[in-house]
């Protein structure tokens, strides 16, 4: 596999034309995405599996309101959730949601800054 094919560019969006659909369910899950709330439980669970106590602490929420943001993004098929026990723990669904979550919040830094932090040295 290359790297490339992990990249969409202008020209694969001009090989295939979108179909309604794929638009549809897409511009669904930027507008589930498009919620402050939404889109930082999205970038905390980037890191990795998160229980709804971790997740309502990182994002400053109250925990009703985090799992009712959670729901929403479970029911779109952008979050997965598993059973330990009594704990709910939740993750991205698949790489390409983490990847959509990534390229937005790069792009944002680019609209904030001449030096965005995702291309500092850690």
């Amino acid at each position: 596999m290359y790297a490339r094919d992990n990249i969409a560019d202008a020209s694969d969006v001009q090989q295939r034309p979108v179909g309604n659909g794929v638009a549809e369910a897409a511009a669904v899950m930027l507008s589930l995405l498009g919620d402050v709330t939404r889109l930082r439980l999205a970038a905390e669970l980037r890191r990795g599996e998160r229980d709804v106590s971790t997740l309502t602490e990182a994002v400053g929420a109250a925990r009703p309101a985090v799992s009712q943001h959670l729901a929403k993004l479970r029911l779109a098929g952008l979050v997965t959730m598993r059973r330990d026990g009594r704990r709910a723990l939740y993750s991205l669904a698949d790489d390409h949601v983490r990847r959509l979550v990534a390229e937005a919040l790069y792009a944002a830094e680019h609209r904030l800054s001449d030096r965005p932090g995702h291309h500092q040295p850690h």
